[in-house]
């Protein structure tokens, strides 16, 4: 996710209409403010998510973002692979299946939840490379297998 996420910051860096577009800053901010909360459920840390009207702009989201995949980096390091089969509650479930006329929602473990963020993240990646095509960029490849054949590169993230 580190490196799409870069990748995405590079692209729209590159695009000059980008870094003023409502609709990017809307995506990015709302990527990482998803990966926050996913961080912040799984190490039982308090909420505490900026919108996104409290960045300046798109590179003090990029430094949002790269300090998180920091900060989830420790974690995975920090986890065995039997947390992964742990019971995550997930406090906004409840209204979002309500919205969808399920009861109650049915538990879901630390592992279904990684992927959940890493599949969320990728949708909403290809919504910002669908506006950067509008906005006359070409957008960058961020598929997952890409990065293995690559040789699984580190994310350049802006220096």
């Amino acid at each position: 996710m580190a490196w799409a996420d870069a990748i995405i910051f590079r692209a729209a860096r590159a695009c000059a209409p980008a870094a003023n577009d409502p609709v990017i800053r809307e995506k990015v901010h709302h990527i990482h403010l998803v990966q926050r909360a996913f961080l912040h459920l799984w190490t039982r840390s308090p909420f505490a998510l900026p919108e996104a009207s409290e960045f300046s702009d798109l590179a003090a989201l990029e430094k949002w973002a790269r300090e998180y995949h920091a900060e989830l980096h420790s974690f995975v390091e920090a986890i065995g692979d039997r947390a992964l089969d742990e019971v995550v509650p997930i406090p906004w479930a409840e209204e979002i299946l309500k919205q969808m006329g399920v009861a109650s929602p049915a538990p879901v473990t630390l592992g279904t939840t990684m992927l959940q963020v890493a599949m969320h993240s990728g949708y909403h990646r290809g919504q910002v490379n669908l506006r950067l095509r509008e906005l006359g960029s070409t957008p960058p490849l961020t598929d997952f297998i890409a990065w293995h054949w690559m040789g699984k590169p580190e994310p350049a993230w802006a220096t």
